[in-house]
């Protein structure tokens, strides 16, 4: 099967990748594709549970440092369980 792609930003784009890459035009395509794929595959039906799970635990380290003592080092099972294990 071949596709024959008319478009100049993505033939400008894959010939780049394949220049920094030192990769042939359908090697970089291909592999491009294929890291798209399981991507999109381990990250929930929409495609964008692991990217949002990423921006979330980014977001936790950049506030963690300006949190005040004792929240700053205290284990969240703490806040979130009691003495028993329960859901507090």
């Amino acid at each position: 099967m071949s596709m024959n792609i008319k478009n100049s930003d993505v033939e400008r784009l894959t010939r780049e990748l394949a220049e920094l890459t030192g990769e042939t035009l359908t090697t970089a395509v291909s592999t491009s594709v294929r890291e798209r794929l399981e991507r999109l595959r381990g990250s929930g039906a929409d495609g964008r549970t692991t990217q949002r799970v990423e921006q979330i635990l980014a977001l936790g380290r950049s506030i963690a440092p300006s949190l005040p003592e004792p929240w700053r080092s205290r284990d969240h099972g703490e806040l979130l369980y009691d003495e028993r294990g329960l859901p507090a």
